[in-house]
């Protein structure tokens, strides 16, 4: 488990090919190894990945052909967003995050905003029900506020507000219309939704 506030920024070293997957060797001299153990979990571009190898500030995992076809920007040399799984006694500072990606979205737009910058995403048609104003997303790892909901016929628009430390801190600086995104749903949101598909069945309630 995962808040979605990023701890560092990583970039990926050596993209290996491995079977159908790839391995990656992660450059992190900002992020705190000293605790992290191979089978510990690091949440890469908001996807969770297990720790193979720690090698001074490098951490190495491998990324299945599954996790590559749910997911971008894992098999390429960049900057990365990094978060370390969090303890029970940890601060959420954001929203309780899985590490597993629910779809990938494509940056209509990345445009000042006054001291902000205004982040406009198209998210997957699936994921329309769990998004709603005022609601929580993860964007490449990032727990962020939903400002706006639009529903397209294709897709849903989701407008963002990032702030100036959220923008210098994390990956989503890099972020352009045509980028390619990481997103991760509420996860109270997706149990809401399935108990309510399922509230009358008498059986269940």
């Amino acid at each position: 488990m995962f808040t979605g506030i990023v701890q560092a920024i990583g970039k990926v070293r050596e993209p290996e090919k491995l079977g159908d997957g790839v391995r990656l060797t992660i450059h992190a001299p900002a992020l705190d190894l000293s605790d992290v153990a191979v089978g510990d979990s690091i949440a890469v571009n908001g996807a969770c990945m297990t720790v193979i190898a720690v090698e001074g500030d490098d951490f190495k995992v491998d990324v299945s052909a599954e996790s590559l076809s749910k997911t971008t920007g894992l098999d390429t040399f960049g900057e990365v967003n990094l978060e370390k799984a969090m303890r029970l006694s940890d601060r959420v500072g954001g929203h309780l995050v899985s590490g597993h990606v629910d779809g990938v979205g494509l940056v209509e737009s990345m445009t000042p905003a006054a001291e902000s910058w205004k982040l406009v995403v198209r998210a997957p048609r699936k994921l329309s029900p769990y998004l709603a104003y005022k609601g929580s997303i993860t964007v490449n790892g990032v727990s962020l506020t939903v400002n706006e909901v639009e529903d397209t016929a294709l897709d849903t628009l989701v407008s963002i507000n990032l702030i100036p430390h959220t923008v210098e801190a994390t990956t989503l600086k890099h972020l352009k219309a045509q980028s390619e995104v990481n997103l991760e749903v509420d996860m109270i949101a997706r149990y809401v939704e399935r108990m309510m598909s399922l509230k009358d069945e008498d059986e269940l309630f």
